[in-house]
């Protein structure tokens, strides 16, 4: 008996130095050692009564390869386990396959007893994929490129034509055999008929009416004072119409000198120019009126230039022609300056016109009127006449100048 106590007393002091020793090996492991965590003194448990009826077994840890060394190996854990420990967080590795990465880095559950924490694996975020080397998909994938290994389809251009002109194959018989209408397989032909020409005067056959006064002015210079007009107009469509013209002069206090009208059949030949033909009445004061046979041209032409040149053949074989010229220079938008020139010619001589062969007169002038309105515009201008040849030579016998200049005022309207 007292070598039994003399033994216990000398093991006593030996286990509470284990004690000691176990209990700080745990605080420096406290997360597994890989994983530091800030130094706490060690606590000392109690140490509970043995339980008899049912005694807590010994847990021990697989072998793991080539594991470094428990630093809780020999040492007996299971007085220790008052409470179960709650499970470690879930490793993020677990699952994934890290044998590809380089140089990984130690392990640091190595050595620890991971068992209680295989719970339930993670699922593989690349679990049914195939994490090979697979080549992109195709884009032109079910496209059928043949046409392009061969070149360009054969399609005719007009290189492959005379003249560089696309080439056209001719319509098939069958398209000529129908009616030149298609409404009319359908719909009476008489109905049909009368909607097209319906059809034309509503949108293509438009009847239109205009009046253009070119002049009406006063002429102011060496002799006396004399007024003159210049006016036209037309009725019809835009291919046929029928135009009219008159002018004339005379003198202020005095008689008429000359006036005309001309009644014409006008036809559009081209965009800007017509074709007209009609006939002329002159009338004078002596009564010696004259009946002409009218052709002639009117339009614009490039540049605006507004142009009208006719030929005349009178009743009694006299033929004679006269051209004419004008231009609206805009200034601004209401200020136009208008130079206009016109000469006449005769095959013979006309005697009792006091005509001359040849170039019988030329007139020119300049003229300057703002546009109240588009179809109102009065003008101030000057004017300039000369007769050439024997229309000269008359004009001395009978006491006038054979050259003249005049200062004009007026107005120019259409409506």
């Amino acid at each position: 008996m007292s070598r039994a106590l003399f033994a216990a007393a000398a093991v006593l002091p030996l286990m509470l130095a284990a004690g000691s020793a176990v209990a700080q090996a745990h605080g420096g492991h406290g997360a597994h050692g890989a994983h530091a965590a800030p130094a706490r003194p060690p606590q000392v448990r109690p140490t509970p009564k043995p339980r008899a009826a049912a005694p807590q077994p010994r847990r021990v840890a697989p072998a793991a390869p080539a594991a470094p060394a428990d630093p809780h190996a020999g040492h007996d854990m299971s007085r220790m386990q008052t409470a179960p420990a709650q499970a470690p967080a879930a490793d993020p590795h677990a699952g994934h396959n890290m044998g590809a990465a380089p140089a990984a880095a130690a392990d640091p559950h190595a050595g620890h007893d991971m068992s209680g924490m295989q719970t339930a694996p993670t699922a593989d975020p690349h679990a049914g994929h195939n994490m090979g080397q697979t080549p992109a998909a195709d884009p032109h994938a079910g496209h059928d490129m043949s046409a392009m290994a061969g070149g360009a389809p054969n399609i005719p251009t007009s290189v492959d034509a005379v003249g560089g002109r696309m080439v056209e194959t001719p319509p098939p018989a069958a398209a000529l055999a129908a009616p030149a209408h298609a409404a009319d397989l359908l719909f009476d032909p008489a109905v049909m008929a009368a909607s097209r020409k319906q059809l034309l005067v509503e949108n293509g056959d438009v009847r239109t009416t205009a009046v253009l006064i070119d002049s009406i002015e006063a002429g102011f210079g060496d002799g006396e004072k004399s007024y003159s007009w210049n006016a036209q107009g037309w009725t019809g469509g835009d291919i046929n119409r029928f135009w009219w013209k008159t002018e004339g002069e005379g003198a202020f206090g005095g008689q008429l000198h000359d006036a005309e009208v001309q009644a014409l059949y006008s036809r559009a030949v081209a965009p800007f120019w017509d074709v007209q033909a009609g006939v002329r009445q002159d009338f004078r004061p002596d009564g010696d009126d004259t009946t002409h046979l009218t052709v002639g041209v009117q339009g614009v032409a490039p540049y605006w230039f507004e142009m009208s040149a006719a030929a005349f053949l009178s009743t009694e074989g006299d033929l004679t022609a006269r051209a004419e010229a004008e231009y609206d220079q805009r200034i601004t938008q209401r200020w136009i300056l208008q130079p206009a020139i016109e000469a006449a010619f005769s095959a013979s001589d006309i005697p009792e016109l006091e005509i001359g062969s040849g170039l019988t007169s030329v007139t020119a002038g300049l003229r300057l009127r703002y546009e109240i309105r588009k179809e109102f515009a009065p003008y101030v201008g000057v004017e300039w006449s000369r007769s050439f040849g024997d229309t000269a030579d008359y004009a001395k016998a009978r006491g006038d100048d054979v050259d003249a200049t005049r200062l004009v005022v007026g107005i120019k309207a259409w409506f």
